[in-house]
């Protein structure tokens, strides 16, 4: 996938909600990830302002943001939050495309996985609480493979459940010893 930079910010975009956040308890021993970001759409002129808003008050001023491009159409230069300036940059090899890394001056880095805009609430929030175990070592693209897996294996069984209750082995048995016993009779 190609990523187009936005050279200039022609318009300023407002933020439209509060931002879909859950981060590490507080002190907790780090892990891989800081937490979880569950953004509204793939318009990081959109979406950053609402995220450093909602972190700029307890992690100090974000000064920097880097993405990886796999998942974000378009990545412009700077971003207009509120009060300053971000710089976003991306990285295509060297960051996973899972996360989001976030720098401020106060706290240094955040790691947050970043949830596709599209996913189903409960989905969204195994994720989100995935990403906040103290001491985690799943990396943001293992948690969602991970969940992808959970998905198959989920969606299997209830293929299995369906079939079972519109008949499924049962059925199919009673009609192949329904042939076996005509073939007897004639």
């Amino acid at each position: 996938m190609t990523a187009t930079i936005e050279s200039t910010i022609i318009e300023e975009r407002l933020p439209w909600a509060p931002a879909r956040l859950a981060l590490a308890p507080t002190g907790s021993a780090p892990g891989l990830l800081d937490g979880a970001w569950w953004p509204r759409s793939r318009d990081l002129l959109r979406e950053i302002p609402t995220l450093t808003d909602a972190l700029d008050a307890c992690w100090g001023r974000i000064t920097h943001v880097t993405v990886n491009p796999t998942h974000w159409p378009v990545i412009p230069r700077k971003a207009p939050v509120t009060g300053h300036t971000v710089r976003v940059g991306w990285f295509a090899a060297e960051q996973d495309p899972n996360k989001v890394i976030l720098f401020s001056y106060t706290v240094g880095r955040l790691d947050l996985l970043v949830i596709p805009p599209e996913t189903d609430p409960a989905v969204a929030a195994r994720l989100m609480a995935a990403a906040t175990v103290p001491r985690g070592v799943r990396t943001a693209s293992g948690l969602m493979a991970d969940e992808a897996v959970n998905h198959d294996a989920t969606d299997t069984q209830s293929r299995k459940e369906e079939w079972e209750t519109d008949g499924g082995a049962a059925s199919t048995a009673g009609a192949a010893l329904g042939i076996f016993s005509s073939a007897l009779r004639r």
